[in-house]
């Protein structure tokens, strides 16, 4: 199989027009338990002159073993990076959309803590749809681009910060409800985890909105 290498031919072209690229990629909206995350990475034009971090790819595509040493040269590499979250009771009580955006704007919102100035930025979202202006980011200039992760360093770069920081959280959790071995399936919906479920019922941290394995709700 044949790994496309992600470049910075998207982010170039918008930085003709744009002070700034943000871009954004989730992580974490099909599992049964845990947050969703949308990982924010900032790129300027001289930044977008840098050569690609070594390794930087969809996290999908990079293995686990190596995603920490891309995430910390992804975040070194972008002018500044961020994770947003929207917890399980949040998705619960809006929805999985409506979640995604929240979390992208408080990654967002992270960014201009650290200094950058979104509206100054086009931004990213890996994806056909903008769920992000819905959630209130009217003010923001955004642009759904699909495969975005695989082909643009920056979401790439988006993505695996997002992943590495998810990734650890479930696996700290962990701790909390080992029954259900979030440490090896980060809250996804494995044979594993759904036999916990059936066993055991949902924890906290589950989304007990979705159809979840006829697990019965214990809390």
């Amino acid at each position: 199989m044949t790994v496309v290498v992600p470049r910075l031919t998207v982010e170039r072209r918008l930085l003709r027009e744009h002070a700034l690229v943000i871009a954004c990629d989730e992580v974490g909206r099909g599992a049964l338990a845990g947050p969703v995350a949308v990982g924010a990475a900032a790129v300027d034009a001289r930044i977008a002159r840098r050569r690609i971090p070594e390794g930087l790819r969809d996290s999908k595509l990079v293995a686990e073993h190596h995603r920490l040493a891309v995430a910390e040269r992804a975040a070194g590499w972008v002018g500044a990076s961020a994770v947003g979250w929207a917890d399980a009771a949040e998705v619960d009580a809006v929805g999985i959309v409506r979640a995604l955006g929240l979390a992208a704007l408080r990654a967002i919102d992270e960014l201009r803590a650290l200094g950058v100035v979104p509206e100054e930025a086009v931004v990213i979202l890996d994806g056909n749809h903008d769920y992000i202006t819905p959630a209130g980011g009217e003010g923001l200039r955004v642009q759904p681009i699909v495969k975005a992760d695989r082909d643009c360093a920056s979401a790439a770069a988006a993505s695996v910060v997002a992943k590495v920081a998810r990734d650890g959280l479930m696996t700290r959790l962990h701790e909390e409800h080992p029954v259900y071995l979030w440490n090896r399936n980060k809250g996804y919906a494995s044979v594993e985890h759904r036999a916990a479920i059936r066993a055991h019922g949902l924890s906290p941290y589950h989304r007990a909105s979705w159809a979840i394995a006829d697990a019965p709700t214990l809390f």
